[in-house]
């Protein structure tokens, strides 16, 4: 069939609007490219009407952060009855939460770093000293800090410092109400971007990331030129096994469709453990899912076409 109208819907409300807008313009000139038509729009007060008043075809989300990823713009959808791309909403519940996500991928039998998640009320119930000491003595250092919901790096941090890990917590809780604070695995960072053809969930090539300092933080991940990737990633091919069934792994075991992307650590003896998956990548120019497109030798508008055509029976 053709596609007559799409929509790309991007923007919302969330820290990551402005990312999510640079990723709707990147997926509409990508499906123009290709002479399907389609319109960007906002996930504003106009939206309802504007899909009831003009049905597209299909919808495609790039809404980053809550509600583009926490399953209830996809909810509305569905009440619509639109077809869209990607997770459906109880999915994306279930990998929006980053403690709940590493709870399934374990049962799945992928190793990830040792945790702990933390509700704001705790430190202030508990005091937030006693708490931070026996993270320390629990987890060791360097820690990972981290909210529990969002993307982009936001409110994330590196501690190296127990001195440091209050200050890292009143930043992550600027973003979130609860912290996940993760024991940091050493070694090179990958992400493995999952497509599905004909319903099977197919691995792309692995991007390397080697950010400035090793942190690869809100401004590492979107100005052009700071970080470094490399498309294939520099692994042994035992890794790069494992990299890819990983990412597999996790897309099948959280229940998602159509695409996702999975990001790792991959220790020197090549042990891969899991850190996060993204139900809505980032499609902006510097973001690791086109890079992963054009590392298998695909054309980023012809991948989102077949995505979109694969919501009609």
């Amino acid at each position: 069939m053709e596609l007559g109208h799409v929509v790309v819907l991007a923007g919302g409300l969330s820290y990551e609007r402005e990312v999510s807008l640079r990723s709707g313009r990147r997926v509409t000139d990508a499906l123009r490219s290709l002479d399907i038509p389609v319109e960007l729009r906002d996930a504003d007060a106009t939206l309802l009407d504007s899909l009831t008043d003009d049905p597209p075809d299909a919808v495609f989300p790039v809404l980053h952060g809550a509600a583009g990823e926490d399953g209830s713009i996809r909810d509305v959808l569905e009440l619509l009855g639109m077809r869209y791309v990607g997770a459906r909403p109880d999915a994306c519940r279930v990998a929006w939460d980053k403690p709940t996500a590493k709870s399934v991928v374990r049962r799945a039998g992928l190793q990830t770093p040792a945790s702990v998640a933390l509700p704001k009320e705790v430190f202030h119930d508990l005091g937030a000293a006693s708490v931070l000491d026996q993270i320390i003595q629990s987890l060791g250092l360097p820690l990972f800090v981290k909210p529990t919901r969002g993307g982009s790096a936001l409110g994330a941090s590196v501690v190296h410092d127990a001195a440091d890990l209050s200050a890292a917590m009143v930043g992550c809780f600027a973003y979130g109400d609860a912290a996940l604070v993760e024991r940091c695995v050493s070694g090179i960072e990958v992400s493995v971007s999952v497509i599905e053809r004909d319903g099977t969930p197919t691995a792309l090539p692995a991007v390397e990331i080697v950010a400035p300092g090793g942190r690869y933080d809100y401004t590492a991940r979107y100005d052009a030129g700071d970080t470094e990737f490399v498309t294939p990633a520099r692994l042994t091919p035992e890794a790069t096994a494992r990299a890819t069934a990983a990412a597999v792994t996790a897309h099948r075991a959280l229940g998602l469709r159509d695409l996702s992307r999975t990001d790792l650590i991959v220790t020197p003896d090549d042990e891969v453990h899991f850190l996060e998956v993204n139900v809505a990548p980032g499609m902006t120019e510097t973001s690791l899912f086109p890079r992963a497109v054009s590392g298998a030798g695909l054309d980023l508008g012809e991948v989102c076409r077949d995505l979109l055509l694969s919501r009609f029976p």
